[in-house]
C-alpha cells in the first residue's frame, strides 16, 4: 500500500500556497489563497486541508510561514506570528489554528528555512547539509541549515537585518525603519525601488550604477555567512534576481575579493540560483512536513 501524501502550507505575505504532494514529481493538488486578514485567510486554508484530509488523507503537515514567528517550543507564544507590520497578524496562532483539526505530525518553520530544506531534498543543495538559501524580494530572507537542520536559538535567523559596511560613497537612505545600514534596508527590492526614484527595473542595463551597492551589500552578507556559519553553498533567488543573470557571478566575485583568500571556498560556482526556482517555497512546506515523519514513512 502506498504511503499517504504530505500536505503543506506556504504562508506568504501576499498569497498562501497549499500543496498536497509526495514530492516535486508528484503534486496531487495545489491551491492558492490570498493573504488578507487571519479571519479570512486561515479559514480558507483550513477548508482546503479538510477537503484533502477527508478525501485523500495526508501523513503529515508542514506549515512554512512569513515572519517573524515564535519557534521556541517552550514559549507560550510558540507557533504565533510576532511583531509583523501586517495588520491583524501579530499574535495569530498560525500553528494552532491550522494543525488543530488534524491528528497528524506537524512541523512549523519560516518560509525561507523550508525553502532551504526543499533545495537540499530536491534542488541545488542535494548531498549538502550546510547550506544557505537567500531570497531577495520585498525584503531579504535567509534560510540557513547547519548539519541538515535550520538554525535555532533565541529565534529564527534574520540575516537580512545584519548591519554591513556600506559601499564607499553610498549615502542613499535605507529603506529599513530600524537600521540605516542593514542588508534589507540597502539591497532588498524595496530598497532598489527607493534607489531608482521612479525608474523601472526593466529599464536597467547590467552596467547601471544602481547595481553596485546591491552587489556590494549582498556580498558583505555572504562574507558574514561564510565566516559565521561556513555553508558549503549559497543559493540566491527572489524577485530582484529574476531575469538579472549578471548578479550572481558579480556577488560571488565581490565575495571572493572580500574574503581575499582568508577562507577557502569550494571549487566551482559557490553562489548559485535555486534549482527549484519559484517552486522552492511551496515545495518547502512539503519538505518541512517530511521532517515531522519517521524516515521509513517518507
Amino acid at each position: 500500500m502506498k504511503a499517504l501524501p504530505r500536505a503543506g502550507v506556504e504562508l506568504g505575505g501576499t498569497k498562501c500556497v497549499c500543496t498536497l504532494a509526495y514530492g516535486p514529481g508528484e503534486i496531487l493538488d495545489q491551491q492558492t489563497v490570498p493573504t488578507t486578514t487571519p479571519d479570512e485567510t486561515l479559514p480558507a486554508i483550513l477548508a482546503i486541508l479538510q477537503q484533502w484530509h477527508s478525501t485523500k488523507g495526508f501523513a503529515a503537515l508542514g506549515i512554512a510561514s512569513f515572519g517573524p514567528i515564535d519557534l521556541d517550543a517552550t514559549s507560550p507564544g510558540f507557533g504565533q506570528v510576532m511583531a509583523t507590520t501586517k495588520a491583524a497578524w501579530p499574535g495569530t496562532d498560525v500553528l494552532g489554528i491550522l494543525s488543530a483539526p488534524f491528528n497528524v505530525p506537524t512541523a512549523f518553520d519560516t518560509d525561507v528555512n523550508a525553502a532551504a530544506l526543499a533545495e537540499i531534498a530536491w534542488g541545488c543543495a542535494q548531498g549538502i547539509d550546510d547550506f544557505a538559501y537567500v531570497t531577495v524580494g520585498t525584503g531579504v530572507g535567509v534560510g540557513l541549515t547547519v548539519h541538515g537542520r535550520p538554525t535555532g536559538g533565541i529565534g529564527h535567523s534574520e540575516w537580512g537585518h545584519i548591519r554591513v559596511p556600506r559601499l564607499a560613497g553610498d549615502d542613499h537612505p535605507s529603506f529599513c525603519s530600524f537600521h540605516s545600514d542593514c542588508v534589507e534596508g540597502l539591497a532588498s527590492g524595496s530598497a532598489l525601488m527607493l534607489r531608482l526614484g521612479g525608474r523601472t527595473v526593466e529599464s536597467l542595463s547590467p552596467e547601471d550604477a544602481v547595481w553596485e551597492p546591491i552587489v556590494h551589500t549582498l556580498a558583505m552578507m555572504c562574507h558574514a555567512l561564510v565566516c559565521g556559519a561556513g555553508p558549503r553553498r549559497i543559493a540566491i533567488g527572489g524577485g530582484v534576481f529574476s531575469g538579472q543573470q549578471h548578479l550572481i557571478p558579480r556577488v560571488e566575485a565581490a565575495l571572493r575579493a572580500s574574503l581575499d583568500g582568508y577562507m577557502r571556498l569550494p571549487e566551482g560556482a559557490y553562489i548559485v540560483s535555486p534549482a527549484l526556482g519559484a517552486s522552492a517555497g511551496p515545495l518547502g512546506s512539503i519538505a518541512l512536513a517530511d521532517t515531522a515523519l519517521p524516515i521509513e514513512h517518507i
